[in-house]
């Protein structure tokens, strides 16, 4: 409550003081169940397991999520589809290509319970929600306990933690964004993530508000002003309205800057527009890449998914990432294809519906997500922030991620992620921070009884050990899948049941 309130500063990720972090591990609470198995969970979630009810009886009439017994039901509604998600994406892929794989990633910003997210997966779309931590207390914990991706995010005075053309859409259905406020700043972040030849979808306010101005008792002529602006600004950007009916408008992006018609506003002056992390967004447009002829995609065109995720990304096909070749990435693949097996045959679960919500902690060119590739789980691919930056090629493939320091608490709530893989993560920040501090933040986001597979120097991983020791996490150190010569090796934890109360000490171990 320190911070200040402009700009939703307050709602912003701040790290603690090293004297104020927490060296503990965090209970379950009681009555803790593993959460059904997808489909069934992202219409059930156990209210054991986040024992929130406000947002019944807030969200009631929009069908957001009843309370029924001891589970929570989603029934599929939000607040501009109180009909269900699936009706409102019918309309939309009247006019977005969502069903031939042209569209993949997909940005939901103030994703509310992320039900938008929930029912795209069928149709092979992969989303990233996001939303603050505010009085709809844990929309985004329901988020991910449902088996969707998301994490807390707001956007407020810092960049989002995505890299540049990221995104084939994105949408604010009623996200309460301030779009017209500190000259469009917002929507010029959302317009640095979305793809060339990408689409805006903006449902709620002021859209239609010649229907709804006294439900939102606000004047007539606020609102046309305020969607006039908005028009205005998407202008300034290189997008082009291609509809608008009912409760929703839809623009698209140019695909390149020479289809653009009208002086742009103020260019941003960053060199790179993936640096983000703790980076102040400023009201300026990011440069589409250059191209050389008017049907050209700036950045690069994408194969169709799932064509996409073994195609070379263009970043790679253009040199754009220090040190990777076209070859290097297709032997990485072949690597990740192995090392991905051998973890199979460890752990006869993974690749089945038990390990859904997924993380890779230093996921490289994304080739441990791309071999795990199906309908039953989803990766969220960590981008460490001293790593090389690679987190552009991983959404060229069709998949989803995020830049992160792990010095710092992850961007979640406990108990989100079934499987975790750690593969260099703490050779990387051996000399950085603190390998406790790490491990105390994987037990945190570890639901009881998930995995982690972590892969490193063998001296690091001793060390890893005898720490995990004491955190009831069940350890066991193995060869690499080459044999007992080569100095890297595999550690497979498994973090055992325990709930809240009772004897919480964990010496006796």
């Amino acid at each position: 409550m320190k911070f200040p309130r402009e700009n939703m500063i307050y709602r912003e990720r701040h790290c603690p003081e090293e004297e104020e972090k927490l060296h503990c591990l965090i209970p379950a609470p009681k009555g803790y169940k593993t959460p059904f198995p997808w489909p069934k969970g992202r219409d059930y979630v156990h209210y054991a397991n986040v024992p929130h009810k406000s947002l019944t009886v807030e969200k009631a009439v929009q069908n957001w999520v009843q309370f029924q017994g001891d589970v929570f039901k989603f029934p599929g509604g939000g607040t501009m589809f109180p009909q269900g998600a699936d009706a409102y994406i019918d309309e939309l892929a009247s006019v977005i290509p969502i069903a031939d794989g042209s569209v993949r990633t997909a940005l939901d910003t103030g994703c509310g319970v992320a039900s938008w997210g929930a029912y795209l997966l069928k149709r092979n779309v992969l989303p990233m929600s996001f939303a603050p931590r505010d009085n709809h207390e844990a929309q985004v914990q329901f988020a991910l306990e449902r088996g969707v991706p998301a994490i807390i995010g707001v956007l407020g005075s810092i960049r989002l933690p995505y890299p540049a053309r990221a995104f084939d859409m994105a949408q604010c259905s009623r996200c309460l964004i301030p779009w017209t406020s500190n000259d469009g700043m917002y929507l010029m972040e959302v317009d640095r993530v979305l793809r060339p030849g990408g689409y805006w979808i903006l449902s709620g306010p002021p859209i239609n508000w010649k229907t709804y101005y006294k439900t939102w008792k606000r004047s007539k002529e606020d609102l046309q002003a305020e969607q006039r602006t908005i028009e205005e600004m998407a202008e300034k950007l290189c997008w082009k309205k291609v509809y608008e009916k009912g409760d929703l408008a839809i623009f698209r992006k140019k695909i390149n800057a020479k289809s653009c018609r009208r002086k742009s506003a103020n260019v941003c002056e960053s060199k790179d527009a993936d640096d983000v992390w703790y980076k102040k967004m400023e009201a300026c447009v990011t440069p589409y890449p250059e191209v050389t002829s008017a049907n050209e995609v700036a950045g690069g065109e994408l194969k169709k998914f799932p064509a996409r995720l073994f195609a070379i990304p263009p970043r790679i096909a253009a040199g754009l990432v220090e040190g990777v070749t076209v070859e290097s990435y297709e032997e990485d693949n072949k690597l990740w294809k192995k090392h991905v097996n051998t973890y199979k045959r460890i752990n006869k679960l993974l690749g089945t519906t038990r390990y859904r919500n997924i993380m890779d902690m230093n996921a490289g060119l994304g080739g441990f997500a791309a071999a795990l590739e199906s309908p039953k789980s989803w990766v969220m691919n960590v981008v460490p922030t001293i790593a090389k930056n690679t987190l552009g090629v991983i959404y060229e493939r069709g998949l989803v991620g995020i830049y992160h320091d792990w010095c710092e608490a992850f961007s979640t709530y406990p108990r989100t992620y079934d499987f975790i893989h750690a593969s260099g993560v703490f050779s990387l920040y051996q000399n950085t921070c603190k390998l406790e501090d790490i491990l105390l933040e994987m037990d945190r986001i570890l639901r009881p009884e998930g995995a982690v597979m972590f892969r490193d120097e063998v001296d690091v991983l001793i060390k890893v050990k005898k720490i995990a020791k004491g955190m009831r996490w069940d350890t066991n150190l193995m060869d690499h899948e080459d044999g007992p010569l080569v100095p890297e090796k595999i550690l497979v934890v498994v973090k055992r049941y325990w709930v809240g109360g009772g004897d919480n000490s964990t010496s006796a171990d």
